[in-house]
């Protein structure tokens, strides 16, 4: 089943409608009142994100699922098309810290802005955290929580990168989601929360 479509402008009041349609079709699947707030606070997750992200273009959030197996999605289409470059993507690693990006979402803005927004921070991206994340899927190279999540399974990863396992232990969005995959392609930014409910 697929939601309601929400097309989004850079008018925060259009962002309320995020969570209210997570909620309502959570409940409209009779999932119970803690799987109801989960899947709320997910998508106000998503919302921490808009301001950011809706600088570069036109956004829409819809909801999908099968069963209990639900994907929030959020995707903007790039208005500057060619002022960003994907082939970034690949070369994002660093070992400096970037103070202006705090937990999974903001460290997330700060990797698409840096993309998206040409704005040389590529070099400056912190932490090796993307080249933790990055996947293959059907031939789109994009970031995965998921392998971002796997790539803290040896202690000696864990001690190197402290403060990375220990914000990633205390972040909401990692701590609900199954997984989040965040791709860049085509003028289209597409990130997609995903979560199973019992």
């Amino acid at each position: 089943m697929v939601s309601n479509t929400y097309y989004l402008k850079r008018n925060e009041k259009d962002f309320a409608n995020i969570p209210e349609e997570a909620q309502r079709v959570a409940e409209y699947h009779n999932l119970d009142k803690r799987s109801v707030l989960r899947m709320r606070l997910l998508a106000e997750e998503l919302i921490c994100m808009l301001p950011h992200l809706l600088r570069y273009g036109k956004g829409k959030f819809w909801i999908e699922n099968v069963g209990k197996r639900f994907e929030l999605h959020l995707g903007v289409m790039i208005d500057k098309t060619g002022e960003y470059d994907v082939d970034r993507i690949l070369s994002i690693s660093g070992d400096g810290k970037n103070a202006a990006s705090k937990g999974i979402v903001g460290r997330l803005v700060v990797w698409l802005e840096s993309i998206v927004g040409n704005n040389n921070s590529v070099s400056e991206d912190p932490y090796g955290v993307w080249s933790r994340g990055l996947a293959d899927y059907d031939e789109e190279t994009i970031w995965s929580l998921k392998n971002y999540r796997d790539a803290f399974e040896s202690d000696d990863v864990k001690r190197s990168y402290s403060e990375d396992w220990d914000e990633l232990e205390k972040s909401i969005l990692a701590n609900l989601a199954d997984n989040v995959t965040v791709g860049v392609a085509m003028g289209k930014i597409e990130i997609v929360i995903e979560k199973s409910f019992k």
